[in-house]
């Protein structure tokens, strides 16, 4: 179970050592001040007691993220800038058994240590991976349509969004290749590496900013996410869609 004592050996996912930590949690930041100190306090009250590790991976913040990350006793490293390769740069300094990536602007809500327990408790999903419920910080309809469509295309094609963490073992992590340093869509280029049916889709909820989509507006925000999904599963290279992503 969760709690359980982690493995001994030498870790294949990170930094060799003899005693390997049983998660590592992953953090890409840049300018992330306003909301990673939440993101870190909520782990740091879920995993009390766990033999846990937290890297925040930073693409050159010019604001605290640094000193909030270390306040947190957080582990904090610097990578080229890009979502994409700083996430591979975390998975490959991550010394647990299993890696929980997880975006800076992200809370995990109640119940996901639990299933995060049980998923990983179960040697069967060894080579699956387990996702949260995507849900958004604003109350508005337009949220809770976007919240619905993200979990049917989760659902059905395999295509969680980044925002809905990544809970994958290490040895799994690694067959896979990582994730790749991509400026964009990183997230579908693994997920469609780790196949729809062996995804796990946790009830808890993974509560993200909807900053981005309250400024741009809902539907521009979504019809440029669905441009750009397409131009990339037609083979256009991710950063050449940078500058339509926005």
């Amino acid at each position: 179970h969760f709690d359980a004592a982690p493995a001994y050996g030498h870790g294949a996912c990170g930094i060799s050592e003899w005693r390997k930590r049983l998660l590592s949690v992953v953090i890409p930041c840049l300018n992330s001040a306003p909301t990673l100190a939440a993101t870190l306090v909520s782990l740091e009250i879920e995993l009390v007691g766990v033999d846990y590790e937290i890297l925040v991976v930073d693409g050159g913040s010019a604001d605290a993220s640094l000193a909030i990350a270390e306040a947190k006793g957080s582990r904090f490293m610097s990578a080229a800038c890009g979502r994409g390769a700083q996430l591979a740069a975390g998975g490959r300094a991550a010394g647990g058994d299993w890696l929980l990536f997880l975006h800076a602007d992200t809370v995990l809500g109640e119940g996901w240590r639990s299933e995060a327990s049980v998923f990983m408790a179960d040697s069967e999903n060894a080579r699956r991976a387990g996702v949260f419920r995507l849900s958004f910080d604003d109350g508005a309809p337009a949220a809770r349509r976007l919240e619905a469509m993200a979990s049917w295309r989760a659902r059905i094609f395999g295509l969680p969004y980044g925002d809905q963490g990544l809970l994958i073992g290490c040895g799994f992590y690694e067959s896979l290749g990582g994730f790749r340093p991509l400026p964009l869509m990183e997230d579908v280029d693994i997920a469609r590496r780790i196949g729809r049916r062996r995804f796990v889709h946790f009830d808890a909820p993974a509560l993200t900013s909807a900053e981005r989509y309250r400024r741009s507006g809902y539907m521009r925000r979504s019809a440029r996410n669905l441009a750009c999904l397409a131009l990339f599963f037609l083979g256009v290279k991710s950063r050449f869609l940078v500058r339509l992503y926005g």
